[in-house]
């Protein structure tokens, strides 16, 4: 038996690259950078700029992409996922930590946290809706996404597992759009005044 008939088959798809971590921490450092200059403009937009990203995604990803993936044969499926997951892999954790973190620092320097109630039950709302999106996000999509991925990857994807794995996932996404435009309406009422 030669050698190249011993060879695993190749992966599908992209993998996942590690290089990636390098634009990752520069928008972390971006992020440092503009808490620690304490400068409320570059806060702000560090702020609105990745939770404007990071919601838009969110929902397209939700209301488009997953919509669409369901119909398609799966082949389709297989060949967008495999492509798609390295890409949000890193982009999307990044935004929600970026989002979370520069929106608590925003909000105690322009005297949010110090707000009495009921103006301070909007405060509550917004954290509450930001820490169940980084966590469901985090500890749930993320290892789910990577699980299908690598299942994707494979020369021939058991069917059953990821079918399994993505049983519950579309209703944690449909939680994830609906907590998206609340945050969106209580973002509105922060730029519009308590």
């Amino acid at each position: 038996m030669d050698a190249t008939a011993q060879m695993a088959p190749p992966l599908v798809g992209a993998p996942i690259n590690l290089w990636n971590f390098a634009w990752v921490a520069l928008a972390f450092a971006v992020m440092a950078a503009a808490i620690v200059a304490g400068n409320l403009w570059t806060l702000n937009f560090v702020h609105v700029m990745t939770g404007g990203l990071w919601t838009g995604i969110d929902l397209f990803m939700g209301f488009v992409v997953g919509p669409t993936l369901r119909a398609a044969p799966f082949e389709a499926r297989r060949a967008i996922l495999t492509r798609l997951v390295p890409k949000t892999l890193f982009i999307m954790p990044t935004l929600a930590i970026i989002t979370g973190t520069s929106g608590w620092f925003l909000a105690g320097r322009v005297g949010y946290l110090a707000l009495g109630y009921p103006q301070f039950d909007w405060v509550i709302a917004a954290l509450t809706i930001v820490t169940i999106l980084t966590v469901q996000g985090l500890a749930y999509l993320l290892p789910t996404n990577l699980r299908v991925y690598f299942e994707l990857r494979r020369p021939n994807p058991d069917g059953p597992k990821i079918g399994a794995l993505m049983s519950r996932y579309f209703y944690v996404v449909a939680i994830q759009g609906t907590l998206q435009v609340l945050i969106i309406v209580i973002m509105a009422r922060f730029a519009t005044g308590l």
